[in-house]
This record gives C-alpha cells, sequence and structure tokens, in this order.
C-alpha cells in the first residue's frame, strides 16, 4: 500500500481553478477589441430623508446633460442613460482601462408621502441631485395643549406626525371589519 500525503489546500486550487476557467471564458463576450466593458456600470447613488423632502444624489462624473435621462413614472423614479467611451486619437494606445463604460438604468420605488409633481432636479460637478418635497398631511406639527385648573398658565408642546390617508384607509377598513 503506497503513503500518498495529505494536502489540505487541495480543494481550494481546485476551487480555484474552476472559478478562473469559468471567468475565463466568459468575460471575453463582455468585452470588444479594446478591453473596454459594456453595460458593465451602474452610477452610485445616496438617497436621503429630512422633514421636508427625500433627496435622490447620483454620480455621474465626466458626462454631460444629455446623456442620461430622469424621470417619474407610477411612484418609480428612473435615470438611465450611457457614458461613453470616446477614444481621442487611433494612435492612442491604451495600458489600463479601469473606468467603466455603457449603457445604465436605476429604478428607485418612492413612497406614498412624496409629491412627484413639485420635483427639482440640478446637474452639477457630475453630480445629479433630485429633490422630492414631501406632501403636507405627513409633515410633522406641533399641537400646543392648554391645561386646566392651576396649570392654566402652562401650555405643553408635544411633536405628532400625521398619518398618511393610506394608513387611515386600512384602519377605517379593520374596523368595519371587525364592526366597531
Amino acid at each position: 500500500m503506497a503513503i500518498v500525503r495529505y494536502d489540505p489546500f487541495r480543494d481550494l486550487r481546485t476551487l480555484q481553478d474552476e472559478v478562473n476557467r469559468l471567468f475565463s471564458s466568459n468575460l471575453s463576450r463582455t468585452f470588444d477589441d479594446e478591453g473596454i466593458a459594456r453595460g458593465a456600470w451602474m452610477p452610485s447613488v445616496d438617497i436621503y430623508e429630512n422633514k421636508d423632502q427625500i433627496v435622490l444624489e447620483a454620480e455621474l462624473p465626466g458626462m454631460n446633460r444629455e446623456d442620461f435621462d430622469l424621470s417619474i413614472e407610477n411612484n418609480v423614479i428612473t435615470l438611465r442613460g450611457e457614458r461613453r467611451f470616446e477614444k481621442k486619437d487611433d494612435s492612442d494606445n491604451y495600458h489600463r482601462v479601469e473606468r467603466s463604460y455603457g449603457s445604465f438604468t436605476r429604478s428607485f420605488t418612492l413612497p406614498q408621502t412624496v409629491s412627484a409633481e413639485d420635483a427639482n432636479a440640478e446637474y452639477r460637478n457630475g453630480v445629479l441631485r433630485v429633490t422630492l418635497p414631501k406632501r403636507e398631511e405627513v409633515k410633522a406639527r406641533r399641537i400646543e395643549i392648554a391645561g386646566e385648573g392651576n396649570e392654566a398658565k402652562s401650555t405643553k408642546t408635544i411633536e405628532t406626525k400625521a398619518e398618511s390617508t393610506q394608513n387611515e384607509g386600512e384602519t377605517a377598513s379593520k374596523k368595519a371589519m371587525s364592526g366597531r
């Protein structure tokens, strides 16, 4: 009986070989003659909100305003466009191309609390900034409460937030179903 030395990394090397084989055969289809990936990028997006609005900021470096389109339909905001690779001169011989090029589409569902009619967008220094104001009925507001008797002189302020009409409809239908 022959003694075979145990190699703990044999399975790991086999897995690495399989992954390398997979990528070497499929990646060549996504690159053209110049080695530039087509359609392999999406612009980075930040979405945040404050008490009055929701803001979407997308990084679109090196693009002109005509290279992308922004639309809102059925509470979905969609950003689509294309960043094209433009070779300056036929004699240019690129050694490395790390920036991504190609067409892209990014879509985000907006909450019911946003008013799409008053949306505002501006493009400056490679950053698209879309501002979507919140509807009046969902903004937080303060209610003053006056006290009785000895406390009549002091007032207490509490902060409230109105529920959206969708939540009110659900509450009313639940009450109707339960017979209240």
